[in-house]
């Protein structure tokens, strides 16, 4: 099979040849069909000091399933986040990590969905964002970002903000619903809001927190860092909530289940409409990392093996 890998921090990343793996007690293999690339996966080749396998949200047909599982069988149509190889043309998950695709829906809609959405919907419940408080979010033209502010106007939202790096994405984000649409350089990002969805981290933390009302809460679930001061927080009773998907896959199995069922449902109801922004083919995944690098999508961007 293909996969695809780098050697060192910043790549190149290059195709190789490689055995189709073998699932082990409680995974499945998955025969891929889409990918989704994401800002974390992309970070990871760039910063990291030693290279990882490229993994994320993949989607496609279980081709084998390893001892012990029992939620699925070759043949059927799943998608999750795989830790190992993802981007190849076979890989492992975890029976934990998977989902069945419903019918009627694709792969891609499976990768353009369900992480992203998840994340976007469990941002959301952790900001305890209640109908009609205001709520902005940013990188709102993201695979995650776009989702979210679907989301927060179909939860009930008073006021949609989008906040993003250039404003030739505002169009983009008005049609998903937001009522504003504001750019991270702007001097001021209009009237104060309740929520704060922050998937940038860094520098933006402070125009981000500064964008909160009194009693406003900010959820963090980016891994671009950054420091808040605690008195930043103290003046106007703010406060700051680290949100990762990861631990509620792991922790709260029957929460994460039940959000991606409703994600499935929103879609099927039109409630939710995910947005790709380009399919690449494998061998062109440097161009997909490169997209992403430069913030230049409206939506997901999606690997085809």
């Amino acid at each position: 099979m293909r996969r695809v890998r780098y050697e060192s921090t910043g790549g190149p990343l290059f195709l190789e040849e490689a055995p189709v793996p073998e699932p082990g007690p409680g995974e499945v293999l998955v025969r891929v069909e889409a990918v989704g690339v994401t800002l974390p996966v992309v970070r990871k080749v760039t910063e990291s000091a030693e290279p990882i396998p490229l993994g994320g949200e993949i989607a496609g047909e279980v081709a084998a399933v390893g001892a012990g599982v029992t939620r699925f069988r070759s043949g059927e149509r799943v998608t999750g986040l795989c830790f190992g190889h993802g981007y190849a043309d076979f890989a492992v998950l975890h029976e934990s990590m998977a989902s069945p695709i419903p019918p009627g829906a694709t792969a891609v809609d499976a990768v353009a969905l369900v992480r992203g959405g998840l994340v976007a919907f469990g941002a959301l419940e952790a900001a305890r964002s209640a109908p009609g408080e205001a709520v902005l979010v940013t990188a709102a033209a993201s695979g995650a970002g776009h989702l979210a502010v679907q989301l927060a106007r179909a939860r009930g939202a008073g006021r949609v903000v989008g906040a993003v790096s250039d404003a030739g994405k505002a169009d983009f984000v008005r049609s998903l619903g937001a009522d504003d649409c504001v750019r991270y350089g702007d001097a001021d990002w209009g009237d104060p809001v309740d929520c704060v969805l922050d998937a940038v981290g860094g520098e933006l933390l402070t125009p981000a927190l500064a964008a909160l009302a009194p009693h406003g809460r900010l959820v963090a679930y980016s891994s671009g860092g950054g420091t808040i001061q605690a008195y930043d927080l103290l003046v106007d009773a703010k406060s700051v909530i680290g949100f990762q998907m990861a631990l509620i896959a792991r922790g709260r199995p029957e929460l994460y289940e039940e959000w991606r069922r409703e994600l499935w449902r929103m879609l099927a109801d039109g409630t939710l409409r995910p947005a790709v922004h380009e399919e690449f083919a494998l061998e062109d995944a440097a161009k997909a990392h490169a997209t992403i690098e430069t913030r230049t999508n409206l939506g997901k961007v999606v690997l085809r093996p």
